[in-house]
């Protein structure tokens, strides 16, 4: 007996199955398969620009989404007190100007979320059992957003990353995307045009690829007569993507020949030296807020692979160790002020971000009060390798902020359940995502 189809948003677009009771050469019906699951990696260079809104629309709605893989000790940064008026913890005074716009969460994990380290690319997903084997993941929250909004702005989204050898970001049939980890590249993505040539040299790559797709698509309808319903369903399934990227690459050779935004900021300078992992933080941070004050995008994840990192530049302190090294501290004294040092670092260049984000403006709001600010782990702590009792923290966005949601550690609460709420508060009508039970308990929008 079939059981009942999960959620769109829990589970990958499913690739077309043959069945056994049909003759077809499958390596021949895989290569087609092939290249429209290859297509959406052009994510990077689809999508569109929708300069400032035009006037009497509606200010738009951003989210910036931030994993550090290897999470923050604990005894630090939950503050002892739940509801409003909690003392801020040693980790949480660096943003003490803030307080009154974010949200710490405890007690909250992604169900079924397992397997230490190869969590984190989970963190956007919530899909189960990432280190079991023939695990596949689903599509990622912000995937997911831009399926609704993407098409509202030159680039639907932006991956990001800082060592990274893997990502947040994830396709509907399970593909990770490729991140940008050079901020001077997403810079010239951002705000250099190119010449009339180069210009022409894009457009005409994507015409290729619409072609493509139209061969595949041609190909795989002239089976879909002889195959069994549930075939036909997955079949559907298959079609229904060929067409949501047809789309895509029809507005984005539209874009090739929009001039792109002009800013006064200056061009970044790429660190050439893993070591300086800090200010790579820093730069992708203002790359995302440049994106956001140009309207370029308005979805923007970044992975901070810090399990990928050395032993990193931290000012006034000697960091000797591994930033993994370090994270497997063993109560070791020396280690945790190593590791103590480096997370302060990543709150303060958190509390740089936030402070930047109000200090840009849209009508009557900051830029934070329209863009969700989310910063976690899929650790709870990386020295145990647990993934329950996530460090959480929520900012801007316009909800009712200045408070320390404090759930059941024991049995904890599900953090897609903040997913639901951060989707719903872009304007996207949907009441589930992977494992969610609802929106977040306790959490407010504001007005507007």
């Amino acid at each position: 007996m079939n059981s009942p189809a999960p959620s769109r948003a829990s589970r990958p677009i499913a690739m077309p199955f043959i069945s056994a009771q049909r003759a077809i050469p499958r390596r021949q019906f895989l290569r087609g398969v092939g290249v429209a699951l290859s297509l959406p990696l052009l994510n990077a260079m689809l999508p569109a620009f929708a300069r400032a809104a035009a006037p009497g629309t509606a200010t738009p709605r951003r989210m910036l989404a931030i994993c550090n893989n290897l999470g923050l000790l604990p005894e630090q940064f939950f503050p002892a007190q739940a509801g409003r008026g909690y003392a801020l913890s040693p980790y949480l005074e660096p943003l003490r100007a803030h307080r009154d716009d974010f949200t710490v969460f405890s007690g909250v994990s992604l169900p079924e979320v397992d397997g230490g380290h190869p969590s984190d690319i989970c963190f956007l997903t919530g899909a189960p059992g990432p280190g079991r084997g023939g695990f596949r993941n689903t599509i990622s929250l912000d995937q997911f957003a831009a399926e609704h909004i993407g098409n509202l702005t030159r680039f639907p989204s932006l991956t990001l990353g800082v060592n990274s050898t893997k990502n947040l970001s994830w396709t509907g049939s399970g593909a990770m995307l490729p991140s940008d980890e050079k901020a001077s590249e997403v810079f010239s993505r951002l705000f250099v045009q190119g010449t009339p040539q180069e210009v022409e040299r894009q457009v005409k790559k994507l015409e290729l690829g619409k072609s493509v797709l139209d061969g595949v698509a041609d190909q795989a309808k002239s089976l879909q007569r002889s195959l069994g319903a549930r075939d036909r369903e997955r079949l559907e399934q298959y079609f229904t993507s060929v067409r949501e990227l047809e789309k895509r690459m029809g507005a984005a050779r539209e874009w090739e020949h929009m001039p792109k935004p002009k800013t006064t900021a200056t061009a970044p300078i790429d660190p050439d030296n893993p070591k300086a992992y800090l200010e790579k933080v820093r730069l992708m941070y203002d790359m995302a807020r440049l994106a956001f004050e140009s309207d370029s995008t308005r979805l923007v994840t970044l992975m901070l692979d810090s399990v990928s990192s050395p032993a990193i530049d931290v000012a006034g302190t000697a960091i000797t160790d591994a930033y993994h090294s370090l994270s497997h501290h063993g109560k070791s004294a020396a280690k945790l002020t190593q590791l103590v040092a480096i997370d302060q670092e990543h709150m303060k260049l958190l509390a740089k971000l936030l402070g930047d984000l109000k200090a840009g403006h849209e009508g009557n709001d900051t830029l934070l009060d329209r863009t969700m600010v989310l910063y976690g782990s899929n650790l709870g702590n990386a020295n145990t390798h647990v993934n329950t009792n996530l460090p959480v923290f929520f900012a801007g966005g316009g909800f009712k902020h200045g408070q320390h949601l404090a759930f059941d550690r024991s049995r904890n609460y599900p953090l897609t359940n903040l997913y639901v709420s951060m989707l719903q508060r872009l304007g996207i009508p949907s009441d589930k995502f992977a494992t969610s039970t609802g929106t977040m308990r306790g959490l407010e929008a504001g007005p507007g």
